[in-house]
């Protein structure tokens, strides 16, 4: 159960120690004021860890503090893992990105698309063209989530048990059922946060014929020396995982919750769009390996130009989200920011009205995680607590600009 620890004095990296200070500061008035339970939060640059702090508690019945070997469960920042895992059978040349989903999911050969009406009576058309691997990867499939509660295809999914759990199904069987009812919009048309990455999952599956967790575990989390990630934790492992938290007064207080009893963690099923728990130690890892282009410690799981690709927008046109996108959540914010193949992409830093760079990536899980990568300044952030939903507190921009401001090479 490895830690992570600063490697580094911050100035050697163009840090000033006491403006880093200031993150701390900041986000321990989260916990103070009973907003957050707890956190943990690391930077890097250069590939070095620069700055690592932890507050507060992991469980605030049990009293149990945030350290370094706290496990928590990272929803949606699954997706990027997914991703990689995806193209890396791309780049053994099992699919190609415009390959239809049906070729490796049958059931995703005759998909209908909502045209009107309601959840109980909806007019559908066939779709024009068939859902495709990259319409996968870039949530452009007319997929969706049952807890977008503004359209009435997501209420079809809430009636058929989907909304923050699942029936209790496979991966192999959810994705059946999805294939079963209507799309939000014609494959491309559109960008929707959605099941998508759960479907790539399947097709992960399918085509390395191993379950994902297997091939999560031999192909990504064993060489990268990621032994805390997983989809479920084990006796030793759930001493270690921090407690779920809902926003509750508002955003004022957070309650705890029984994340099984809930349905709210661990997953039936293998979701590859939501499922993980991760380590700050572990998560650090596969940031770098980001960073480095494909690359880690002499492991090399993707190629540069792979990783180039995917942290490339991929939205048609070259717009960003606020534009080609349905805004139906809160794990960023969609003004100069696009899409590429798993990951959040930075188009215009001043359209976002936060520092950052053009080109960096990362994306955020719906227990209020949040990760970039920062090529041009060679940077990595994490922050990992367990409060739901995301969009209580504006906890990824204040993150940014604190990090930010602390820079002053």
């Amino acid at each position: 159960m490895p830690e992570l620890t600063p490697e580094t004095e911050p100035e050697s990296v163009g840090f000033d120690r006491g403006r880093l200070a200031r993150l701390d500061a900041h986000f321990r008035r989260y916990v103070d004021d009973g907003r957050l339970p707890g956190w943990s939060l690391a930077v890097t640059r250069g590939g070095k860890v620069a700055h690592v702090a932890h507050h507060g508690l992991a469980d605030t019945e049990a009293g149990r503090p945030v350290t370094g070997e706290t496990l928590f469960r990272i929803y949606s920042m699954t997706k990027p893992v997914t991703s990689v895992a995806a193209m890396m059978l791309y780049e053994e040349g099992a699919f190609e990105l415009k390959d239809p989903v049906s070729r490796f999911l049958p059931a995703f050969a005759d998909v209908r698309v909502y045209r009107s009406g309601s959840a109980l009576a909806p007019v559908t058309e066939p779709a024009r063209e068939p859902v495709r691997i990259w319409h996968l990867l870039t949530h452009t499939a007319g997929l969706t989530y049952g807890f977008h509660h503004a359209h009435p295809v997501g209420a079809m999914y809430r009636a058929a048990g989907f909304e923050w759990s699942a029936p209790d199904l496979d991966l192999a069987g959810c994705c059946d059922r999805w294939a079963e009812l209507p799309l939000l919009f014609q494959p491309g048309s559109e960008w929707n946060y959605s099941v998508a990455t759960d479907v790539l999952g399947r097709v992960v599956e399918v085509v390395a014929g191993v379950p994902l967790d297997r091939f999560f575990g031999e192909r990504i989390f064993g060489p990268l020396q990621m032994h805390d990630t997983a989809f479920a934790a084990d006796a030793a492992q759930a001493e270690r995982l921090a407690a779920l938290y809902l926003a509750a007064d508002g955003g004022r207080r957070a309650r705890r919750v029984d994340a099984e009893a809930a349905g709210l963690w661990p997953m039936p099923f293998r979701s590859g769009g939501g499922g993980l728990m991760s380590s700050a130690h572990d998560y650090h890892r596969f940031t770098q390996l980001l960073l480095r282009r494909g690359e880690l410690d002499g492991v090399r799981l993707l190629s540069s130009r792979t990783v180039d690709f995917m942290t490339a927008n991929h939205l048609p046109g070259g717009v960003d989200l606020e534009a080609f996108g349905r805004p139906l959540f809160a794990e960023t914010t969609f003004d100069g920011v696009g899409f590429g193949l798993g990951f959040s992409v930075v188009l215009d830093p001043v359209a976002n009205r936060v520092p950052s760079s053009r080109g960096e990536f990362g994306w955020g899980g719906a227990a209020s995680t949040a990760f970039w990568v920062d090529p041009a300044e060679e940077l990595t952030a994490l922050f990992f607590t367990q409060l739901l939903p995301s969009s209580t507190h504006p906890i990824r921009s204040q993150l940014k600009q604190l990090v930010a401001q602390a820079l002053l090479d």
